[in-house]
């Protein structure tokens, strides 16, 4: 390999270190680690020198990373949760939120221009180039703000703006640097114009990467399935267009480099310089050039270009999502994928024939399948908690109609220039490729056991294990059947240990994670009952909640209670019900409009309800007045052999003590503190009736309630309560 190579490796460790790593003694042994790994890659002499030179490029990294911290970003480190007044120019259009719109946009600070993203509380429409001016609350997003994050640092958004007061907006003349937004909007248009409203939220996906439009639905299947990553707009559409660029110029050297570099810039460009697009394009580029100046071309030597040069730009990038995958998926490619394609066409060498010829691309099509997810699969268990186990089935089923779909959405934008007519022909053809696609991701995502879930310690350990003995299969090159059948057989003891071990508790109580907000889990002798589903995010919090379930092999819950419809509590249950099945919902009086199954039992709890389920006695006590909307809630008292738990959902003392008025309330084993630890609630009569040994209190962790609030911690303690918290523990699970 080339030094480059080597230099990138060091190069993106130290970034990595820098920005993960709080101690220079850690980071120094990482990068300790890093060169030995750069010594031992390859086996040929030079381990020496290889070692030097990733060290190079890990000096290289550590002082670019802190230049660009320092020069660029210690200038806006201060302003994190101040209020000033700021002048943003929108770089996009603006998009509707929950609680008004959004824009991109660029601000000035001390003679610095930052990217960042500005919430407004109203809905209001913004193009590229308009003016914002007003007060705006400024969140930094680097770790020098109190909450960091790695989307928007990947995304080069170092700032965010809430606006607080009234703000003025002026309509400016367009820029060129604005001519990439406005013919995305301009794509987004024709699409919604020639393609049939059920396709066009994908079309929008795979062509331009604007997910925002997909279904919770459909986006899961995707994962579920293992195609998430073709509506991401990445290497796979960069190859696509690349040979679509090559076909127009017929393949002249250099014609296609003259035609092929501008066009591949803007289309990253439009697709919003995302770090998948964008690693895909640099490396498209280094292609052309060395077509155009009659050079040897190296995939490795390209993918390290694009590391560094992304990293240079943007140091923070090493912690996006996107970098980590776009870049272990190249890797894997590279080191994987022409091993796997020699063991698989190893008898058919020689052969000729069409027959053959099929397999031989078929052999190449499953290598570079799974060349690509040998490195990412722990990342997306990592990041997104599942491993897709029909992934690479379903990539073969979809991706060589995923390629022609894009090819004839481009087609269909280019024809609505010049024949709409024609424009809406190829659109309603290209509809059924999509619904195809759609189709198989759902079928597939439908399979029991499509995915496993890391949710599950067994299956994490699991996994470990799994990519043991792909390292010894590596090394040793034989006996590849034994090695896959003992990775099966390890994985189906992994799920038995997942299914068994829930049910090995008479009763296991579980306050998801779920941020500010309320989902449980309540499972005792095989009946699973849940109370709430809400939290920072609704789709999360259906995430986090099914796959829970799913990790055990539940696919469905005896019932679902909601004790109000608050957000907080409520807004994720459709989601949820979209993939785990109920068999009864029972819902409070004031219930807002929510997309049920047709096959779940709904109950409007209008008076109190008794339910006995196997060993397990349910009481819902419905509100005896009618008041605001959180003294409406439903209380839930689960009372099993071993353990009794009390929910009182959102009401203040004034409705506790209004539950202890018509209802005999035991001692219990668990509370869960009302309204997620306002002082108002959790009141000293309730502790005095019910004497509960543990409290939880499900609360996120950056809230602007002041939750909980530290009467109600006073009173626990008075009462001598064992608190468990979500903002502190995380998940929480009890079994007795």
């Amino acid at each position: 390999m080339r030094r480059i190579v080597y230099i990138a490796l060091g190069f993106a460790a130290a970034c990595g270190l820098n920005l993960y790593a709080d101690s220079w003694a850690i980071r120094l042994i990482g990068i300790g680690l890093v060169m030995l790994l750069g010594a031992l890659a390859e086996k040929k002499p030079g381990a020496v020198r290889r070692c030097f030179v990733t060290l190079l490029g890990g000096i290289l990294g550590f002082s670019w990373f802190a230049g660009y911290t320092a020069r660029y970003l210690n200038p806006i480190s201060s302003l994190d949760g101040e209020t000033i007044e700021c002048t943003i120019r929108a770089s996009d259009y603006s998009r509707e939120t929950e609680y008004g719109s959004a824009v991109d946009g660029t601000v000035i600070v001390d003679e610095k221009s930052y990217r960042v993203t500005a919430y407004l509380n109203q809905l209001q429409e913004v193009t590229p180039g308009d003016s914002i001016i007003g007060l705006f609350r400024l969140r930094v997003t680097t770790d020098a703000g109190d909450d960091p994050s790695s989307y928007y640092q990947g995304k080069g958004i170092f700032l965010l703006a809430y606006q607080k007061g009234e703000i003025k907006s002026s309509s400016n003349a367009h820029s060129i640097r604005d001519f990439p937004a406005i013919l995305r909007n301009y794509i987004q248009k024709i699409l919604e114009t020639f393609i049939p409203s059920d396709c066009v939220a994908f079309a929008k996906a795979l062509l331009l990467g604007d997910t925002s439009g997909l279904s919770y639905q459909t986006d899961s299947a995707l994962k579920v399935s293992g195609i998430r990553h073709v509506v991401a707009v990445s290497g796979l559409h960069i190859s696509i267009f690349f040979a679509i660029i090559s076909t127009i110029t017929f393949r002249k050297r250099f014609l296609t480099a003259l035609v092929g570099m501008p066009l591949l810039f803007l289309f990253a460009a439009v697709a919003g310089f995302t770090p998948s697009v964008t690693r895909a394009c640099l490396m498209s580029g280094l292609m052309l050039t060395a077509q155009l100046l009659n050079k040897e071309y190296d995939g490795p030597s390209a993918l390290a270009f694009a590391v560094i040069t992304m990293l240079a730009f943007n140091p923070y990038c090493i912690g996006s999502v996107s970098f980590q995958l776009t870049v272990a998926s190249v890797a894997g490619i590279f080191l994987f994928s022409p091993g796997i394609r020699t063991k698989l066409t190893a008898k058919l060498e020689g052969r000729k024939g069409k027959k053959y010829a099929f397999l031989r691309k078929l052999a190449t099509g499953i290598a570079v399948t799974l060349g690509a997810q040998i490195l990412t699969i722990p990342l997306c268990a990592y990041y997104f908690g599942m491993v897709s186990s029909v992934g690479a089935v379903t990539n073969l089923l979809v991706l060589w109609v995923v390629s022609l779909t894009f090819c004839l959405l481009s087609a269909v934008c280019v024809l609505a220039m010049i024949c709409p007519q024609l424009a809406g022909i190829v659109g309603a053809i290209t509809a059924f490729f999509i619904r195809y696609v759609l189709l198989i991701a759902k079928i597939m995502a439908a399979f029991p056991l499509a995915a496993v879930y890391t949710v599950s310690p067994y299956v994490t350990v699991w996994l470990f294990f799994a990519y043991l003995l792909l390292l010894i299969y590596l090394q040793c090159g034989k006996m590849a059947v034994p090695f896959a059948c003992c990775a099966v057989l390890t994985l189906c003891l992994a799920l038995i240990a997942s299914w068994w071990e829930p049910s090995s508790s008479d009763v296991r109580f579980t306050v998801l994670d779920v941020g500010q907000g309320q989902c449980l889990l309540m499972q005792s002798k095989g009946r699973v009952y849940m109370v709430d589903c809400g939290g920072d995010s609704d789709s999360r919090t259906a995430d986090l909640a099914a796959e829970a379930l799913l990790s055990q092999g539940y696919t469905h819950v005896d019932g679902l209670i909601l004790t109000h419809t608050d957000r907080d509590h409520a807004d994720g249950v459709e989601y949820f019900l979209s993939r785990i099945r109920t068999d009864l919902l029972i819902l409070p009086r004031q219930t807002e409009n929510i997309a049920i199954p047709e096959d779940t039992r709904v109950v409007i709890a209008e008076r109190d309800i008794q339910i006995t389920d196997g060993y397990t006695k349910i009481s819902i006590f419905a509100p005896v007045f009618h008041g605001e909307e959180n003294e409406m809630s439903l209380c839930v008292l689960f009372d099993t052999e071993k353990c009794d738990i009390l929910i009182t959902g959102d009401r203040n003392a004034f409705g506790e003590r209004s539950l202890l008025r018509h209802a005999d309330i035991p001692d219990v084993d668990i509370l869960i503190a009302g309204h997620h630890g306002s002082r108002y609630s959790t009141c000293e009569e309730l502790l005095t009736a019910a004497r509960p040994e543990i409290v939880c209190i499900s609360v996120g962790a950056d809230n602007t309630y002041g939750h909980p609030a530290q009467e109600v911690l006073d009173r626990l303690a008075e009462f001598g309560c064992t608190v468990y918290r979500t903002d502190q523990q995380g998940t929480i699970t009890i079994r007795r």
